[in-house]
C-alpha cells in the first residue's frame, strides 16, 4: 500500500515574470513524493472474539503504527494454518507474525519453566517474569531459531474441567482427558488419565461428542471456548494445576526489511511490554470465564489442602526431570526456575 505526500517548494523559486515559468512553479508546488507503508500480516488461530484477537493483537498493532508514525500497520488473518503449524507459517514468510503454544511441539524444553505447577500468581506476573528469565537464562537454548521472538506469555492457572464431579485425584484415572502438551500432558500422565491430544479450537467438539470426558485448561475457556456448555464441573487446584507457555513470533526477513528506525520502533513496543499486555488480558479473560461459569450454573470446587499436598508430591518428579533436561540444554535450570518464581511472586 502506498500513501502520497506533497512536497512544497520554497516560494522564492516561484517568483517569475513569465506565465510559462509561473505554470512550472505551480507544478512544483504539488510535486508528489511516494513513501511505502508496510502491512504486517498476523496469523491467528483462536476465534475472533478471543481476547488475543479482540484486544492483544489490535493493541499491539496500534502501538506499532504509532511507533512507526504510520509506516507499519497490522492486520489479523484467520485460518491460514492449524495451531500446530503457526511457527512454520511465520518462518517461511506466509505470515509476518503469529502466536504459538509451545506445548504443541515436543522440541521445546526451556519454555516449560513457566508451566510448572504451583506458581500461584496471576498471568500478568507470570508473563513478565517469564520474559525476563527467558532473556537472562532460557534464550541460550535458542528454541525459536528461524524466527524473531517478540514476546512471551503464560495463561493463568489451569483448572480441571469435567463432565462429572471429582471426589479426589484418583477419580481422574482412566478418564479421557484432553491434555495440551508440555507440562499439561505430563500432569495427565502423572494422574493416570487417558490422554486426548488435539488443538484448542477442537475441544468443544471433542467434549460434546464424547471423545473426551474432561479437559485441562484455564478458567477463561469456560467462556472463550464455551466449555460451560459441555463441562459442568470445575476443580481449582491451589497454586495452579500448571501454566501455559506461548510465544509471539515475527518473520525475521520482514523485520530486516524495515528501516533501522522502524525495526527499533517495532521492538520498542514488543518484548516485556507485549508480554505484560497479554498477561493482563489472560487475567481479565479468567475473570470473565469464572463469571460466565457461575452464571451457567457450573459447579466450582477448590481442592482441599490435603489433595493439594498430594498433587505436589505426584508432580515433584516432573520438575526434577525438567531440571535435568534444562541443564543438558545448557541452561541453569535451578537458577532460572527460582528467579522466575521470585519475580512472579513478588510482582
Amino acid at each position: 500500500a502506498y500513501e502520497v505526500g506533497v512536497r512544497l517548494v520554497g516560494s522564492e523559486m516561484c517568483i517569475r515574470d513569465s506565465k510559462l515559468l509561473g505554470l512550472a512553479c505551480g507544478l512544483f508546488l504539488v510535486a508528489p513524493t511516494l513513501f511505502a507503508q508496510e502491512v504486517l500480516n498476523i496469523s491467528s488461530w483462536a476465534p475472533p472474539t478471543h481476547h488475543m484477537n479482540a484486544v492483544v493483537w489490535p493493541t499491539w498493532g496500534k502501538w506499532v503504527e504509532e511507533a512507526t508514525e504510520g509506516r507499519v500497520t497490522a492486520k489479523i488473518e484467520y485460518k491460514l494454518a492449524s495451531p500446530l503449524k503457526q511457527f512454520e507459517l511465520v518462518r517461511d514468510g506466509v505470515a509476518d507474525a503469529a502466536w504459538i503454544f509451545h506445548g504443541y511441539n515436543t522440541r521445546y524444553v526451556a519454555t516449560q519453566a513457566v508451566e510448572m505447577p504451583n506458581l500461584g500468581t496471576s498471568a500478568e506476573a507470570a508473563s513478565v517474569a517469564y520474559w525476563r528469565v527467558h532473556q537472562k537464562y532460557l534464550a541460550k537454548a535458542d528454541e525459536h531459531r528461524g524466527v524473531t521472538l517478540i514476546g512471551l506469555t503464560s495463561h493463568g492457572p489451569a483448572v480441571i474441567q469435567t463432565k462429572s464431579a471429582l471426589k479426589g485425584l484418583g477419580d481422574l484415572s482412566g478418564q479421557k482427558i484432553r491434555v495440551p502438551g508440555g507440562v499439561g500432558s505430563l500432569v495427565g500422565k502423572a494422574l493416570g488419565v487417558t490422554a486426548v491430544k488435539l488443538p484448542a479450537p477442537k475441544v468443544y467438539e471433542a467434549l460434546s461428542s464424547g471423545v473426551a470426558d474432561g479437559i485441562f485448561m484455564p478458567m477463561e475457556t469456560q467462556k472463550s471456548f464455551r466449555l460451560k456448555e459441555v463441562v459442568p464441573f470445575v476443580t481449582i487446584m491451589p497454586g495452579g494445576l500448571y501454566y501455559g507457555s506461548f510465544a509471539f513470533i515475527m518473520n525475521s526477513d520482514f523485520l530486516a526489511g524495515l528501516s533501522e528506525k522502524d525495526r527499533a520502533a517495532v521492538m520498542s513496543v514488543s518484548g516485556e511490554k507485549l508480554s505484560k499486555l497479554s498477561g493482563q488480558q489472560w487475567d481479565a479473560a479468567d475473570t470473565a470465564g469464572l463469571a460466565a461459569a457461575k452464571e451457567a450454573g457450573t459447579t466450582i470446587t477448590t481442592a482441599s489442602a490435603e489433595i493439594h499436598k498430594k498433587y505436589l508430591a505426584i508432580m515433584a518428579p516432573v520438575e526434577t526431570e525438567w531440571l535435568e533436561r534444562a541443564n543438558k540444554a545448557g541452561i541453569d535450570g535451578k537458577a532460572a526456575l527460582e528467579e522466575l518464581r521470585a519475580i512472579a511472586r513478588s510482582y
